[in-house]
């Protein structure tokens, strides 16, 4: 491709790229305001994380501002900047990579910032509140566990001998995934908003997976955005590709007539199309154990399959931390078992508290977060998980008092599954990559 003369100018074929692409998408960022002339270089400012359709006064504006950048002679990277500035650096992609997906709605929260999500939440879930301590209390509605004997796993040739078949990973055919897939785009093409978190699966940069979560709740967002390892923008920019998309039409339920359904509720993963889709159940924690689930078909897989075993990544459910002679201590268990709270011990760094892989090379923590049962908690008892109890975390199901907003971790009247999700950096001494 023949180089063009001035920096700046080939940025600026970039942005009328993306301009003419967006054309057809109509985007537009919320609330955005038209930038008076003339510009000044950008400043950092952070881009916006929602994005709308329908304005194309900006998208002229924008254009015609990046056309007097080639006049005033600013860097490639000036115009990338700025571009990020008004529209988000990834906006137009996103949006992009969203309607190939047949996903038509006219808004969109993009990896948005927890006090955007708390704001989201307040006005729209029914139930939702910010609680004493900061974090922000959620219901998930009638379902406060997981539902294991919903799960299916598509049956495909390609993965058919990978697959220990049985009670737990039960055969799914193609087309039934197909029709709850449809029905799960059609429930979310009936939002007004739609809510997406880009993450990882696991923190080893040779094995970790790309995760995309589409939600119509501000709950899954933040709870997601705690539970999957978080990217950087560069990260996003140039690693983020083909990832395994979880549809979360959880508040919709499926339909009990489709062939291999046995509730109103399935939670369904096709390897082969890198896809799950999560239908009458809004409980937070099946995408999580799906992100695990997706986890355990690939890892023993990686780095090759034709390797022996002992050379193939192992991934466990265990909690893990790590001593001052970096000696790591993993404790396996079943949920509520106590890994968590045996993970946080104030004397060594805590590397994760319930989901890991294990290769040649050592152990990684396949989440950014952790998730942890408030069940009787008192600050004495678990002191670093109880402090992790602050802005950022969700908290799902407890009982607060209304007046005070105080949470009672002895009041089981909801469930006895009550739960708090956190980012790892919650914890003072976590090991954190």
């Amino acid at each position: 491709r023949a180089r063009s003369p001035h920096p700046a100018r080939a940025m600026l074929s970039r942005a009328r790229l993306l301009s003419t692409t967006a054309s057809a998408l109509r985007p537009r960022v919320a609330a955005a305001a038209p930038v008076a002339a003339p510009l000044q270089p950008p400043l950092g400012r952070r881009g916006k994380t929602s994005i709308k359709r329908g304005d194309e006064k900006i998208k002229a504006q924008l254009v015609k501002q990046l056309q007097a950048a080639v006049l005033k002679g600013w860097t490639p990277e000036e115009v990338k900047n700025h571009l990020s500035m008004e529209i988000g650096s990834r906006g137009i992609g996103v949006l992009e990579e969203v309607n190939s997906l047949s996903l038509d709605v006219e808004e969109i929260f993009y990896n948005s910032p927890a006090g955007v999500l708390y704001d989201q939440a307040l006005k729209y879930e029914a139930g939702t509140a910010i609680v004493d301590s900061g974090a922000l209390a959620v219901k998930s509605g009638k379902k406060t566990g997981r539902s294991p004997l919903d799960k299916r796993v598509v049956f495909e040739e390609e993965s058919a001998d990978d697959v220990w078949w049985g009670k737990v990973n039960m055969k799914l055919d193609i087309k039934s995934f197909l029709t709850n897939r449809e029905r799960a785009v059609d429930y979310l093409n009936t939002r007004e908003r739609l809510y997406i978190v880009d993450g990882f699966g696991g923190w080893d940069e040779d094995y970790r997976v790309p995760v995309r979560v589409i939600t119509s709740r501000a709950y899954h967002a933040l709870f997601m955005q705690n539970m999957l390892v978080p990217p950087t923008e560069k990260e996003l920019n140039e690693c983020f590709q083909s990832p395994f998309v979880i549809f979360n039409a959880g508040v919709f339920p499926c339909n009990r007539q489709t062939e291999g359904m046995t509730s109103s509720t399935s939670v369904a993963v096709s390897f082969k199309r890198r896809e799950m889709v999560i239908l009458g159940t809004q409980y937070a924690g099946e995408m999580k154990k799906g992100v695990f689930t997706i986890m355990n078909y690939l890892m023993p897989l990686m780095p090759k399959r034709d390797l022996p075993p002992a050379d193939r990544a192992l991934p466990l459910h265990a909690s893990a931390n790590i001593g001052p002679d970096n000696d790591v201590s993993i404790f396996f268990g079943l949920s509520g078992t106590g890994k968590t709270t045996l993970s946080a011990d104030p004397k060594r760094e805590l590397i994760g508290d319930d989901e890991h892989v294990w290769h040649a090379k050592g152990v990684f923590n396949i989440e950014g977060g952790c998730y942890a049962k408030t069940i009787g908690m008192t600050r004495e008892q678990e002191p670093e998980i109880y402090d992790a109890i602050r802005f950022g975390s969700v908290l799902e199901n407890v009982v607060f008092d209304e007046a005070t907003h105080k949470v009672d971790y002895d009041d089981v009247s909801i469930t006895e599954n009550t739960r708090v999700a956190y980012p790892l950096k919650f914890i003072p001494n976590a090991r954190i990559p």
